[in-house]
């Protein structure tokens, strides 16, 4: 899955994405950039 990379400022696919759930109850994929490290975080259906 894709997500933007705040570090790098360009998407990216994410690796070792994993589905979670915010504190609000909605759902989000978190994972980290294959190029510098950094986490990325997308909001909704993973």
């Amino acid at each position: 899955m894709q997500a933007y990379c705040m570090k790098c400022r360009t998407k990216r696919e994410m690796k070792d994405a994993k589905s979670i759930r915010m504190k609000n109850g909605k759902p989000a994929t978190q994972g980290s950039c294959p190029v510098c490290g950094t986490k990325m975080f997308r909001i909704g259906k993973s």
